[in-house]
């Protein structure tokens, strides 16, 4: 069984303006910036020979290129914030190349979870603060609603597979996968 996601990798500017979102943040526990991504499928614990399917499947996989940008901040957890994160200016081409991977990685047998599809970048997980934290860290995500970051070109796929260690998840780039460049307009 092989732990695995499929992603977007981020570019370096952007790395650099979610760092400042996660300092001007209360986030208890603040996701490392070499691990910044956006997931596109969680395939779980995919048996070897399912994952061979999905990367084969990846691999012959028609998309182009598209351009992306981050929009607002947010919390997973409602009353009991777990995590903070960055989220995606709505993509219809987003959407699509998503619907496209995840059908990809249930035919190969990925155990996918059910949950609907929200486009995020994870800048924190932690325990549920106790209340004065977690009002600080509420008021301080409606604070950052207007974030923005400058739009960036996504040009190909990254499946990664993740290591689960007591100080947070580690990832290996396992493939990537180009799209075709965009035509010029």
């Amino acid at each position: 069984m092989i732990r695995a996601f499929l992603g977007l990798d981020l570019p370096p500017a952007l790395r650099g303006a979610l760092q400042v979102q996660q300092f001007l943040l209360p986030l208890p526990r603040k996701v490392e910036p070499e691990t910044l991504h956006l997931t596109l499928v969680f395939l779980g614990d995919c048996p070897e020979s399912a994952l061979d399917i999905a990367h084969e499947g990846f691999e012959t996989l028609r998309a182009q290129s598209f351009p992306l940008s981050l929009q607002g901040l947010g919390l997973f957890g409602k009353d009991k914030p777990r995590a903070a994160w960055a989220g995606v200016a709505p993509s219809p081409d987003l959407l699509h190349l998503q619907t496209k991977v995840e059908t990809i990685a249930r035919r190969a047998g990925c155990p996918i979870e059910t949950r609907k599809f929200v486009p995020h970048i994870t800048l924190g997980r932690f325990p549920p603060p106790p209340p004065p934290d977690a009002m600080r860290l509420e008021r301080a995500v409606a604070m950052g609603q207007g974030f923005r970051s400058d739009p960036w070109e996504v040009t190909e796929l990254t499946l990664w597979q993740s290591h689960l260690s007591a100080k947070g998840s580690h990832y290996q780039v396992l493939a990537r996968y180009p799209l075709t460049p965009r035509p010029p307009a």
